[in-house]
């Protein structure tokens, strides 16, 4: 059986470039939150990309850590992170509104545009290193209408429930679960898009690891892609652009011609190569990837995003904290591959 339809994507890229671009290009408004160098780099950055660089986020915190410290070399590496738009992650538990709202409102006053992550479905993860999640479908529905309330009538992107429908194909989730989580991400789709100003991508795995792409299309289209601007690749993953944007074509002619974004935080030197244990956790020698941009040259593709924050950790592996608790030395480390590979 095929399942292909059409998905909201007519002149969706050069609508999204052309609106956000023109957001990035004005002057930021006040406000302390923008005071001082970080705003001047923030602006830097917003010309030449649409989106929303935190001026207080934890790259940033350590690159003024280390300038007072006298470790000015590693401080400016790390300026390859902290000057660079990234996701916002909620972290709000049972509400995510209070970030949410901070996000879009700090944004909007630096006339700059936010990507938000929705990441609380329930049975998350599988149990593994990113393991939560709302506890129950009622809860995620609640949790989900409080994230789309707070955008209010602000731009943001929304990246929606990273591996939720990969773990579905995998066979992580159990097929038991699989007709509840579509209708909540379906659901999650609807209530995000009554937003006149939100984009929102479903996420759909990576190359490499849902190898055979035609199984995505029904889960897809049950999770509600048509309904939403297209999907995303490659969240908190190491594929490198060019072979993750040739398996993006591949996945939306069966999604009906379908829009991407791809996560190019950490792809600089793809993945870890070799058969080694958990390559997806906190591997080493990886390198930052193409700076976030609308400017893919790509129709179909309508951004590159940091979406993972390079730096957090993947999980307690490898020597690293908790799943999405900063790690300065890793953050450097990919800092520093990416200098070496600008030489």
């Amino acid at each position: 059986m095929s399942f292909t339809a059409p998905v909201r994507t007519a002149a969706l890229g050069s609508a999204l470039a052309a609106s956000f671009l023109l957001a990035g290009c004005a002057q930021p408004g006040g406000g302390e939150d923008t005071a001082g160098g970080g705003a001047q780099a923030q602006q830097a950055v917003q010309n030449v990309s649409p989106f929303w660089a935190d001026p207080r986020s934890d790259a940033a915190k350590q690159v003024a850590s280390w300038q007072k410290a006298g470790r000015d070399k590693d401080a400016k590496l790390l300026e390859r992170i902290s000057e660079q738009p990234q996701a916002v992650w909620p972290t709000g538990g049972e509400d995510p509104g209070p970030d949410v709202k901070q996000a879009v409102e700090t944004a909007a006053r630096n006339k700059a545009v936010p990507v938000l992550v929705a990441y609380n479905i329930p049975h998350r993860d599988c149990g593994q290193h990113s393991a939560g999640g709302a506890k129950d479908a009622k809860a995620y529905q609640k949790w989900i209408g409080a994230f789309a309330d707070n955008i209010e009538d602000n731009k943001a992107i929304v990246i929606l429930e990273p591996d939720a429908v990969a773990h579905l194909i995998t066979g992580c989730t159990p097929k038991s679960e699989y007709k509840e989580r579509t209708q909540l991400l379906s659901g999650a789709v609807e209530r995000l898009k009554k937003k006149p100003n939100v984009k929102v991508y479903l996420d759909a795995g990576t190359s490499g690891w849902v190898t055979d792409y035609g199984k995505l299309a029904k889960p897809m289209f049950d999770s509600g892609v048509a309904q939403a601007d297209g999907f995303a690749l490659n969240v908190s993953n190491f594929q490198p652009t060019d072979e993750v944007q040739a398996y993006g074509k591949l996945v939306s002619r069966r999604l009906g011609k379908a829009h991407f974004v791809i996560d190019t935080s950490r792809n600089g030197n793809g993945p870890l190569p070799g058969n080694r244990k958990n390559p997806w956790c906190n591997p080493p020698g990886r390198a930052l990837g193409e700076p976030p941009t609308t400017k893919t040259g790509d129709k179909l593709v309508d951004a590159y995003l940091w979406i993972k924050h390079p730096g957090d950790s993947d999980g307690e592996c490898r020597g690293g904290p908790k799943a999405g608790e900063w790690w300065p030395d890793y953050a450097l480390g990919l800092a520093r591959a990416a200098a070496a590979n600008d030489r």
